[in-house]
């Protein structure tokens, strides 16, 4: 059995409304033998579903890619859909016939071709200022039987619109959030099924958002403009072969809403008696409606949806009815989540109810809201009166995981309550876990940090008044984000924001992108690096050669920023840093950790110099990648010179500094021995606890791993006091918190100004779960998995552990199992067309069996070689089950032992 499954057009099933000039394909093999992989492909493009009208056809092309193949030649057309399919031979040659049909359908791919006006809400609608959200409607008439429409819709604000009653798609605060100055996106939905003959009708609520709304900790709102407004323009292809188009314009009327105040940190007002039944249907009597106003607005800056949209993802019930200590009633969700709550009840027309949203309840048992600053995070709701009404929130989210109910009729039932989560509908790809419940619990708290902030743009935390995309926050956890979810959509354009937000003078990256901050709030060290890091991860995760070559004048542009900086081009010395934010070795009343700012500053340096080097390489730029090695080189030095003393101790006697000197390969020889030793010494003088903060805690377990050391990391990983991961757990946690004590042991609070109980930095420690402890990783040589590396490092306590992540070429998984006997069981899985590089660890040179036959004999294994590690492999695509007894214990933690020089 060979062929062909899950077709894909830049990462999506059968997208809609693409803008891409030359769109990439990719797809996946299933085979029923072992080592399948391909040797040649074909793909044909047509305009119709049976291929009678063929655009494009490679022909067979001898070649093993299957992910991102590029549709060169394709000169693909505004507003048309085309139909797909593949063939590919294995390496024996053998067909697996025609795939099933995909399509892909584009949008606008010149930004001339919009027609529509921008339209608002005039002043005798809605003054200036107001908290009102307008609605806008009109009719128009379709006169014959429809084969296709789509609605291409964008907003200054966020909108949501209806056809003829009924709601339009599924994303929620559409069109998100860019950096509105240089780049707005668009949506694209399919509405054929929505219109009828005759008479139709359209509305629409928009809302502040990001774009008018209050944002930032000062309270600031119109960051972007003043006034919001709406952009529509429906196509409407006849079966008869006329095409309508229908344009926003000053036609279109407009009115206060019932909804009276909805923005991002406060939450919403809706008044139920303001309703207006039928209000986007086309019969309904809009005479005292305004005409919208036309407002100017550049269309040039419009690009499609490039980001997957937020969706309703899932709902939780509540667990539990609260009366606090206070008398107050509280519902507990029995998890920390993002969204809102979902409610109904019944009342008098008039009646108000409200819910306020907490992510905690203090050391008395009481509703806690400090921690959330100036956000009210408030529902109110005015009953129409008579039957069961139920409601939801439209333009605002809330992290939460109580809710304080206000005015609600007794009695409450937790059935009239539903959590409904809402994030950026990335798909699901990893999965770990282990004989631990509490490290399973951790990796739960991990990816409901990652739903809770990966809402549009990877915030900070849900909950306060912030929300905002800090750069170091997102580049710490972005592998870390990679194993969970298909995160490149997210992150690419995220990452355009980032590219067109950065100084066009110098380079300089801001801390938050979108930058609503003042100018001078940019290029710190560990979060400006994320114009780097995050490239050339997704790059390494996907092996998307497409990211580097976008981001690449970025990347460049940043460390040439940093080589700009202070009297030393190859020391990174001035300027304004955040250092190992939140470390916990900070002096008193401050959030910076005691390593040396510049240190962290010339090691972040040097290794965004590094994966520039490696970018330039990958595209072919071959004399700038000679250039940036030279330049690592004399970073490298400097750093020496700077940093590391004669008899090669590091200057920074800290955690932190140890870590990133390691982790960066910044010391080799004796000095790598002794920034070893020295990290063993200072966790020690903790009680093998850590210290460190934003910077060093996503390295640490890596660095004790990567040096031999990884009983050291698994003590870290498992300790349950004070500071440690598991911790939190006891605690109660569900999500990651910002501060290691969040809540102290004696159950008092960190200070309220900054502690979110849902904030994902620390939750980086994923990253070490499935890179280390479950085995999996990709080849940079070979990225996106196309050559897996597995490398499993069983620990003392844990008796197994189970990793998987759903790459490009399909699903990769290991699992071993440790038994009494010391006796170890791994099973891998490698998918068809990718292979494999296996560490069977502490397996001896005889006596390994793979599904109850010698390794020698087994079918899809080679090149099998003994180290001091275990034994080494390769393998093919399959799934394989290796058993053997130890050679030796796994190690238990040892003490630390006196560093011998030389």
């Amino acid at each position: 059995m060979f062929k062909i499954k899950d077709l894909r057009c830049e990462y999506q099933v059968n997208p809609i409304g693409l803008d891409q000039k030359t769109p990439r394909i990719s797809w996946r093999l299933q085979s029923s033998e072992r080592a399948a992989m391909q040797s040649a492909y074909r793909i044909e493009v047509a305009e119709d579903a049976d291929f009678q009208r063929s655009v494009w056809d490679t022909g067979k092309v001898d070649s093993d890619q299957s992910v991102h193949v590029e549709l060169k030649g394709l000169q693909t057309a505004s507003r048309k859909r085309y139909h797909y399919r593949v063939q590919a031979w294995n390496q024996h040659g053998l067909s697996s016939g025609w795939s099933d049909q995909a399509i892909f359908e584009t949008g606008f791919i010149d930004s001339s071709e919009w027609s529509a006006e921008w339209i608002s809400a005039p002043a005798a609608a809605l003054p200036a200022g107001a908290d009102q959200v307008p609605m806008f409607r009109w009719d128009f008439l379709i006169d014959g039987e429809v084969s296709a429409a789509r609605v291409y819709a964008s907003a200054l604000g966020i909108y949501e619109l209806e056809l003829n009653g009924k709601r339009v798609g599924d994303h929620y605060f559409a069109p998100g959030w860019t950096s509105y100055k240089h780049r707005l996106q668009y949506q694209t939905y399919d509405v054929t099924e929505l219109l009828s003959s005759g008479k139709n009708g359209i509305g629409a609520l928009l809302g502040s958002g990001w774009y008018k709304g209050v944002l930032g900790w000062d309270g600031k709102n119109e960051h972007y403009g003043n006034r919001t407004a709406l952009l529509v323009q429906i196509h409407i292809d006849y079966a008869d072969g006329r095409q309508e188009v229908i344009v926003s314009d000053n036609s279109w009327k407009v009115s206060g809403s019932p909804i009276l105040m909805s923005e991002i940190y406060d939450g919403e007002t809706y008044d139920a008696r303001l309703e207006r039944s039928n209000w986007s249907r086309e019969d309904y009597d809009d005479s005292g409606w305004y005409p919208a106003g036309v407002i100017e607005q550049s269309k040039d800056i419009l690009v499609a949806q490039e980001n997957v949209p937020v969706r309703k993802i899932e709902s939780i019930q509540p667990i539990e009815l609260i009366t606090t200590p206070k008398g107050e009633t509280v519902i507990d969700m029995g998890q920390n989540m993002v969204g809102w709550i979902q409610f109904t009840v019944q009342g008098d027309a008039g009646q108000e109810v409200s819910i306020h949203h907490a992510e905690i309840l203090d050391h008395e048992g009481n509703f806690y809201l400090d921690n959330i600053r100036k956000a009210k995070q408030t529902i109110r709701y005015v009953l129409k009166g008579g039957e069961r009404e139920t409601f939801e929130p439209h333009f605002t989210f809330q992290g939460f995981r109580y809710i304080r109910l206000v005015g609600f009729p007794e009695p409450i039932h937790l059935e009239d309550f539903t959590g409904i989560v809402l994030h950026s509908d990335m798909e699901t790809t990893g999965e770990f876990t282990c004989s631990d419940p509490l490290v399973n619990q951790l990796q739960h708290n991990i990816r409901w940090g990652l739903k809770g902030n990966f809402l549009d743009v990877p915030t900070d935390c849900p909950q306060r008044d912030e929300r905002l995309g800090w750069t170091g926050d997102a580049q710490v956890f972005a592998r870390t984000s990679a194993y969970l979810s298909n995160v490149v959509p997210f992150f690419r354009k995220w990452l355009h924001d980032l590219k067109v937000e950065q100084a066009e003078l110098d380079g300089g990256v801001p801390f938050v992108v979108p930058n609503i901050l003042s100018e001078k709030a940019q290029s710190a060290s560990a979060w400006g690096d994320a114009a780097v890091i995050i490239p050339w991860t997704l790059y390494l995760c996907y092996g998307d050669k497409r990211v580097l070559e976008e981001q690449y004048d970025s990347m460049k542009a940043w460390v040439e920023f940093i080589r700009r900086q202070g009297d030393n081009e190859y020391l990174w010395n001035s300027g304004f840093h955040f250092g190992d934010w939140l470390a916990l070795d900070s002096r008193p009343d401050s959030y910076i950790g005691a390593t040396a700012r510049d240190f962290v500053a010339t090691a972040y340096y040097a290794y965004s110099v590094s994966l520039v080097q490696k970018a330039a390489a990958v595209l072919g730029r071959s004399e700038e990648a000679e250039r940036y090695a030279d330049l690592h080189t004399r970073i490298i030095d400097a750093f020496t010179q700077e940093f590391v003393t004669p008899t090669g101790r590091l200057s920074v006697p800290t955690q932190t500094g140890q870590v990133l000197s390691l982790m960066f390969g910044l010391v080799e020889g004796e000095a790598k021995e002794r920034a070893v030793h020295k990290l063993l010494e200072l966790l020690e003088e903790e009680k093998f606890h850590l210290t460190t903060g934003f910077v060093g805690t996503p390295y640490l377990n890596h660095v004790l791993s990567d040096n031999g050391k990884s009983e050291f990391a698994y003590k870290l990983l498992l300790q349950q006091d004070y500071p440690s991961w598991l911790y939190q757990v006891t605690k109660g946690a569900t999500t990651i918190w910002e501060h290691w004590d969040g809540i102290k042991p004696d159950g008092s609070f960190w200070s309220p100004d900054m502690n979110s109980f849902n904030h994902y930095a620390y939750g980086a420690i994923g990253d070490w779960l499935y890179r280390v402890v479950a085995g999996i990783d990709t080849d940079e040589r070979n990225p996106g998995y196309k050559r897996v590396v597995i490398r499993p490092m069983p620990g003392d306590g844990l008796t197994w552990a189970e990793g998987r992540i759903d790459t490009m070429y399909g699903e990769v998984s290991c699992r071993w199992t440790k038994s009494d006997e010391e006796r170890l069981d791994i099973q891998v899985v490698i998918p068809p067309n990718a292979t494999a590089e296996i560490r069977l660890p502490y397996a001896p040179a005889d006596g390994v069996t793979e599904s109850g036959t010698a390794l020698m004999q087994s079918e899809g294994i080679s090149n099998v070689k003994v180290t001091d590690m275990g034994v080494n492999l390769e393998a093919g695509s399959g799934q394989y089950s290796f058993s053997y007894v130890l050679t030796q214990p796994v190690p238990p933690l040892p003490k630390v032992k006196p560093f011998v020089f030389g």
